[in-house]
């Protein structure tokens, strides 16, 4: 597996691993708890060695099964988990920095761990200072608590005043073939100060695998049966988009969400998805697309794609639009 580095010097797989399905959001689980750690330890053995992981998953199971799963190759691996919720008080933001405090504790035990490697506020806090939050951080690296300060959807305002305080190793926003919204502002700034940029969904929740279609029925506890872009009208309005993209897949030989991870790979040499699977070979393929070549021309087809095409549907929900981009 390639090695890529975020920021000024956090140094990780070219390809990571978004835990978060494994404990909620995409339906019933096809394997077992022991099934899930054999994934994370499997892909550790694949040169995966980037985990994302986040208290709110479950909540708290997630960082269980992840800390569980990696305390044998702790060494091994860069674990980033996530501050900036109130759990315990029904779900609300809360980012003050007590609240960060008590979380990065927790997120230890949990994570069987001295250190969080890269810790995440979940989402901008819009009652709590940037500064404030950057510079609670700060200090728990100062007390090697953790490594270091991610944001995950803010806006290039937010980021910049929270590098001014401390150093922003890496900003996780979703960013796919499909949602390209960090490319106006987002991504410029990150390479201007010299941030990481880590694409969650980087195959559209399933979408760019070409694995999902008008048929696909959706578990009521699937997250994708909330999303506006998931309705069926939308699915069969967005189906052009994965047909083109199969149809240069095909070409290669590969499969079309390897497609969709390496156009994301030769945006930027700091850009590092996390895409997440449930299954082992699921993490072969993925970690395959650090081998997948894309021409000049076929970047500049991929690049134009969905402006040519146009996507139906929000990425969220209206409550979940309402959290991104502070």
């Amino acid at each position: 597996m390639h090695q890529r580095t975020l920021g000024s010097g956090l140094e990780v797989s070219a390809i990571g691993l978004g835990a978060m399905g494994m404990s909620q959001s995409y339906g019933p689980n096809p394997g077992s708890r022991d099934d899930m750690i054999a994934v994370l330890r499997g892909a550790v053995e694949r040169g995966v060695t980037f985990i994302d992981t986040a208290e709110v998953y479950g909540p708290y199971v997630n960082e269980e099964l992840v800390g569980e799963a990696l305390a044998s190759v702790r060494d091994q691996v860069v674990i980033a988990t996530k501050f900036g919720f109130d759990i315990e008080a029904g779900g609300g933001l809360d980012s003050r920095p007590a609240q960060i405090r008590r979380v990065a504790d927790a997120s230890l035990r949990r994570l069987r761990t001295e250190r969080i490697d890269l810790f995440y506020q979940h989402r901008v806090d819009p009652d709590v200072p940037i500064e404030d939050v950057a510079g609670t951080v700060g200090e728990l690296v100062s007390e090697g608590k953790v490594g270091h300060l991610g944001l995950s959807e803010p806006s290039a305002a937010t980021i910049r005043r929270a590098h001014a305080v401390h150093p922003v190793t890496a900003v996780q926003s979703e960013y796919s073939l499909w949602t390209r919204d960090p490319e106006p502002d987002v991504l410029p700034t990150l390479a201007e100060l010299g941030i990481g940029f880590v694409p969650f969904s980087p195959l559209g929740k399933g979408f760019l695998t070409g694995t999902v279609d008008t048929t696909t029925a959706f578990a009521e506890s699937d997250i994708r049966t909330t999303i506006p872009r998931f309705t069926e009208d939308n699915r069969a309005a967005n189906q052009s988009i994965i047909d083109h993209v199969r149809v240069l897949a095909d070409a290669k030989r590969v499969t079309p969400g390897q497609v969709a991870l390496a156009w994301l790979l030769a945006q930027h040499p700091w850009i590092v998805p996390i895409p997440g699977t449930r299954r082992i070979e699921r993490v072969e393929e993925n970690a395959a697309a650090t081998a997948v070549s894309l021409s000049a021309d076929e970047l500049a087809d991929l690049d134009t794609l969905t402006a040519r095409i146009g996507v139906h549907g929000s990425r969220y929900n209206d409550a979940g639009m309402r959290m991104v981009g502070r």
